[in-house]
């Protein structure tokens, strides 16, 4: 289906490009037993939900609480992330 719509000349715009993703950095302040991180954000109260990326589980990165970590979010939903870099 998807080669036909391509052929086609349609294009899939449902995806968010990478410029899309808001980016922030905070603290992970709890761990979560799925694998799920509470992130609160740099100067603010806000917390996120948030998740490892791929590239850091494939890489086995570990987090623990208390570490500092880059988070890209949604601009659909501000309560979930996903971490993409653990500050040294």
């Amino acid at each position: 289906m998807h080669r036909v719509l391509r052929y086609l000349g349609f294009v899939r715009s449902n995806y968010l490009a990478a410029e899309d993703l808001i980016p922030a950095e905070g603290v992970i302040i709890d761990k979560q037993p799925n694998a799920f991180f509470k992130v609160q954000l740099d100067n603010s109260d806000h917390v996120v939900l948030a998740a490892v990326s791929g590239k850091m589980r494939k890489n086995r990165i570990r987090i623990l609480v208390g570490d500092r970590v880059s988070v890209e979010m949604s601009p659909y939903d501000l309560t979930r992330g996903r971490i993409t870099y653990r500050f040294k």
